[in-house]
């Protein structure tokens, strides 16, 4: 199959191309390169692999990507809370208004990559029919992009829990991993609203699950799926003394002040995992995998921590 990636060079399309590849695909990747290209490396020599070195929001590069697909996987966005918060403009016309234009541009099937964030706050667990109520400027322009998604003719949404673990493309503001670069390089971590809940998921499971639509596709099709795992909705405290198990440093779980990003939710994942998707990476595991990449990221490199492009 032919299958076109949006943003194949970021955090999970580094993870997932490999993958796309050696299940035999033909695979051609669409990304400005604003997060770099060290994914991409690795498959410049196999006659499978293609790449448009282009924006999302270029008509004519959108074109040239999706004309030959017999899919297409969505993962451009400008993603999390500060990124959209230090750029609103730029984030309303990457994440809604070119996902607009791949809807009128694209005639294949498409798998949109969407957000827990798409919540808000929310006391009750949340399943796909929750309401929806984003507080982030993030979680509003993937809601605006879902509505335009659901005008394609076939298309599954995938609203993943917050990503952690490593890529070729990493990302240290990610919570998990943020927490983890705190403790092991300042020995200091300060958690603010330690009671606020989210869903968490490995990137390598963000990776299966879009494989699992791919080859699940007709069963999918025209539905909303929450993503990740009922052992992975943990509370900030949770995350932080997970931490505390692995390495020595002071956690202070502060009184007073607060998290700007006020989302707070508890995800159901049954929809999913009835149809035969569970996960496998636990929270253990991410932890240990940061810990020792942290050998050899700089987090003062602006690649790497990344507020703007994330």
């Amino acid at each position: 199959m032919r299958i076109t990636v949006t943003g194949g060079a970021g955090f999970v399309g580094s993870c997932l191309l490999p993958v796309l590849l050696n299940e035999g695909h033909d695979v051609t990747v669409l990304d400005s390169l604003h997060c770099g290209y060290y994914g991409l490396l690795p498959h410049l020599g196999n006659p499978r692999f293609h790449f448009v070195h282009g924006d999302i929001r270029n008509t004519k590069m959108l074109r040239e990507a999706v004309k030959d697909a017999d899919f297409v996987v969505h993962l451009a966005a400008i993603v999390g809370y500060p990124a959209c918060q230090a750029q609103p403009q730029l984030a309303r016309a990457v994440n809604h208004l070119a996902t607009r234009k791949l809807v009128q541009t694209c005639t294949a099937p498409i798998l949109f990559s969407s957000t827990g964030s798409c919540y808000g706050n929310i006391t009750d667990e949340c399943t796909e029919d929750s309401p929806i109520d984003p507080i982030t400027l993030y979680g509003k322009t993937k809601v605006l992009a879902e509505q335009e998604i659901r005008k394609h003719k076939d298309f599954v949404i995938l609203r993943f829990s917050t990503g952690f673990g490593m890529s070729l493309r990493p990302r240290l503001d990610l919570l998990v991993n943020d927490f983890v670069m705190q403790a092991v390089k300042n020995k200091e971590l300060i958690v603010f609203e330690k009671d606020y809940r989210r869903a968490f998921i490995h990137v390598q499971d963000m990776v299966r699950a879009i494989n699992f639509t791919i080859t699940h596709f007709n069963q999918m099709n025209h539905e909303t799926y929450n993503v990740g795992s009922h052992s992975l909705n943990l509370t900030k405290e949770d995350v932080a003394l997970h931490i505390k198990k692995f390495t020595d440093f002071y956690l202070k779980f502060a009184e007073f002040g607060h998290d700007p990003d006020k989302r707070n939710y508890n995800v159901n994942f049954d929809k999913i995992n009835k149809i035969g998707f569970k996960t496998r990476y636990s929270l253990d595991y991410g932890i240990k995998e940061v810990m020792a990449a942290l050998q050899f990221l700089d987090p003062k490199v602006e690649f790497f921590n990344n507020k703007v492009y994330q």
